[in-house]
């Protein structure tokens, strides 16, 4: 057993608020809750094992399930004029995605219970449900760390912290051992998902060649992935590397979205950030991974935003009620919209999101959601949602060629 992996499930008390909640940091200071739970964790053990009673919020012939409905949209262009893009999950998908949604709950407890909430469903649609096109989407409900909890950090205990952990890692397990059957597999997780799946991709994947060999590539955003300043292997994994092309497999692509420098103290891009409250390695040594999705060699490239219109509101605020009337499908695309580049500045890494200029462009812009800390966290995967699906679409070719 890898101990160190259960260091990762604390940090997520944090990470979780910018998917919602107020931001209340905890500190790693002698005594404190975050020194405390680390030291129990570092100490203690576990024993993860194959789950007998998986809950799944998506699964192939799941009924009702999020992961495998319409996946129409309407495109949305800079006249103003629309376009419809019909499209549905792929018959027979080669390969699969197991999927990790970010923190959502809003239920009373530190940890969700199993239980599908409206949030599971309604993030399971905005993020994962159009990979279905390229995958088959498998998504366990876990016990994650509620946003009730993030309000209350002093409520967050070892136990509680491992009990997020272990609810992903025991899913994948049972994922393994009962659906794999030797198959190509992506995992997709953002945010408390990308946290759980770089735990689990440090015990289960990155130092396991057998399993390894059947990574097709891991997309971890917004999850202050690291590696050596200048390098693409190293750090948070020894021997998964960062993507560098649309045809590279077994590769990480990891990024943190900002429209603008992050400042100093921000949560997403910086190895110093108050997130990494246990710290992994020196930070004047390390940076935060970026890798463009829509151009993994690197340089700018258009961007292909998915966003489900339902949530067109808490996404894009001002402009957006207009545009929920206007896109009567599940989703709205803004083709030509932005373009992005990965950036590093004055110790911080990530991907910067430039809005195209054109004086006759009159959809709404993105902008900080919350807080500057947190930059466009929260459209992390939606800003280049068509971007991710095209790259895991060709990584599936090259996976079997």
């Amino acid at each position: 057993m890898r101990r160190p992996v259960f260091l990762l499930a604390f940090a997520v008390l944090v990470t979780a608020a910018a998917c919602g909640g107020s931001v209340t940091t905890p500190s790693a200071a002698p005594g404190s809750p975050g020194a405390t739970v680390a030291a129990t964790l570092s100490a203690g053990t576990a024993n993860p094992s194959v789950a007998a009673n998986t809950v799944w919020l998506c699964k192939p012939g799941l009924a009702d399930n999020p992961c495998a409905g319409d996946l129409t949209a309407t495109a949305i262009h800079a006249d103003d004029s629309t376009s419809l893009e019909p499209a549905g999950p792929a018959a027979d998908p080669p390969i699969d995605c197991f999927y990790v949604y970010p923190t959502v709950s809003r239920q009373k407890g530190t940890n969700a219970t199993l239980k599908i909430d409206p949030e599971e469903r309604a993030v399971a649609v905005a993020q994962a449900a159009r990979f279905s096109q390229v995958c088959n989407v498998y998504a366990p409900m876990y016990p994650q760390l509620t946003l009730a909890a993030i309000g209350k950090p002093q409520s967050i205990t070892a136990i509680s912290a491992i009990a997020a952990y272990q609810g992903v890692w025991s899913a994948f397990l049972d994922y393994m051992a009962n659906y794999n059957h030797g198959r190509g597999i992506v995992l997709i997780g953002h945010s408390q998902g990308a946290m759980m799946l770089t735990g689990l991709l440090k015990a289960e994947v990155d130092s396991k060649p057998e399993t390894r060999r059947l990574l097709i590539s891991a997309l971890l955003l917004g999850g202050n992935v690291t590696v050596p300043i200048g390098k693409t292997v190293g750090g948070d994994f020894a021997n998964i590397p960062a993507c560098g092309s649309a045809t590279q497999i077994g590769c990480v692509v990891a990024y943190s979205s900002f429209d603008r420098t992050p400042p100093a103290n921000a949560l997403f891009g910086r190895t110093d950030s108050a997130l990494n409250v246990f710290g992994r390695g020196s930070s004047a040594s390390r940076q935060v991974l970026c890798v463009n999705p829509a151009a993994p060699a690197g340089g700018s490239a258009s961007l292909s935003p998915y966003l489900p219109t339902r949530d067109l509101s808490s996404m894009l605020g001002a402009g957006a009620p207009k545009l929920a009337v206007t896109a009567k499908t599940p989703f709205a695309a803004f083709p030509g919209e932005f373009s992005a580049h990965c950036q590093t500045v004055g110790g911080a890494t990530w991907l910067q999101i430039d809005r195209t200029k054109s004086a006759t462009d009159h959809r709404p812009g993105v902008s900080n959601v919350g807080s500057p800390l947190w930059g466009l966290h929260v459209l992390d995967v939606n800003i280049a949602l068509g971007n991710l699906v095209d790259l895991v679409r060709s990584e599936a070719a090259a996976f079997h060629r």
